[in-house]
């Protein structure tokens, strides 16, 4: 008699817990994923470097699209209303999201935590510079003024008027942002494991920096006289400035693709592709190469070759990663201009 009312409280039990598990959200199932803190990124490359760094640390949702255009990308009203509610937003900064300044600025107006990578980095104006004196690989070997992370604990009073937001094109400074971004979640999540996170951030900032090697052993091919490079817009002044390249011109004379370039701008730049011996032109994958491919057309012998600049490839591209793109970017800039 024992036994059998046993068997009937364990069948009775059992059901019980099958209705709690159907019914009742969270009961009895592992819910830590909806509780974690949720991280929303604009873009997609630093959506790819934010997810990787903190691992399972955080949920982790990209705004931008792969080959979306960061500059004219308008979001959504769902993902409009992602970033409000979000517990931390990543933005590039420096003007970089101009779609969607209105949108950040309105989550920041609404206490939503802000991390701007920007503010993590060494920047540069938003102009052509002198990009002949690279003698010391400049913000890699030290990382000078960066060590410490004082007043970035909410990245208010940033004026990036005329800094050029590109700063992705270097993945040693890239590797700055993860730094102060982890140093940020320990700050701002106390609730998370510190231990975990910060493993996650390190290891992912050490690929950075193995990144960042391979780079300048992939450049190391191209000879001293051949580093020169005529781009679609301005985003690759960080490269150049890290790698010992010249910018020699740039179509769109701008840092932003929303400007136009004149005739005048034209024929300078083709006159000064002549004087140089220009090998190739590079243009993003995120906007429209046609004048690239008209200019080029004025000589013999110069490629347009096609960079993942400003967005992610898709996921079987090439550049579907941060690391790859990087990557494949100096193999093809290498392969151009390299004999």
């Amino acid at each position: 008699m024992f036994h059998k009312t046993r068997r009937k409280f364990t069948v009775l039990f059992t059901a019980l817990v099958a209705t709690c598990l159907l019914l009742v959200p969270g009961c009895g199932s592992d819910s830590s994923s909806d509780e974690k803190p949720l991280i929303v990124v604009t873009t997609n490359i630093l959506g790819d470097v934010v997810s990787k760094a903190v691992g399972d640390v955080f949920n982790v949702e990209t705004i931008m699209p792969p080959g979306a255009d960061p500059h004219v990308f308008q979001a959504s009203a769902k993902q409009v209303d992602k970033m409000m509610q979000a517990d931390l937003l990543v933005v590039n900064g420096a003007n970089f999201e101009e779609g969607l300044l209105d949108v950040v600025e309105a989550a920041k107006s609404d206490g939503v935590r802000i991390f701007e990578a920007m503010s993590a980095v060494d920047p540069l104006a938003e102009q052509e510079g002198d990009h002949d004196e690279h003698d010391d690989h400049k913000g890699h070997d030290d990382h000078e003024g960066h060590d410490d992370h004082e007043g970035h604990d909410d990245h208010e009073g940033h004026d990036h008027g005329g800094v050029d937001p590109h700063f992705f094109t270097d993945p040693g400074r890239m590797a700055q942002a993860v730094e102060q971004l982890s140093d940020f979640l320990v700050i701002n999540f106390p609730e998370v494991d510190e231990k975990d996170l910060v493993s996650n951030m390190t290891n992912y900032s050490k690929k950075l920096d193995d990144l960042d090697n391979e780079v300048m052993q992939t450049l190391s091919s191209i000879s001293a006289d051949s580093r020169v490079l005529i781009t679609n817009h301005q985003v690759f002044a960080y490269f150049a400035e890290s790698y010992e390249f010249e910018i020699l011109g740039t179509i769109i004379p701008t840092a932003s693709t929303l400007s136009n370039t004149s005739a005048k701008d034209l024929v300078d730049l083709a006159e000064k592709m002549k004087d140089e011996g220009v090998k190739a032109i590079f243009v993003d994958n995120s906007s429209s190469d046609a004048l690239a491919n008209a200019l080029a057309g004025e000589f013999d012998g110069v490629e347009v070759v096609n960079l993942f600049s400003e967005s992610l490839g898709p996921e079987d591209s090439a550049g579907s990663t941060y690391i790859d793109m990087v990557r494949t970017n100096s193999e093809l800039i290498a392969g151009a201009l390299t004999g």
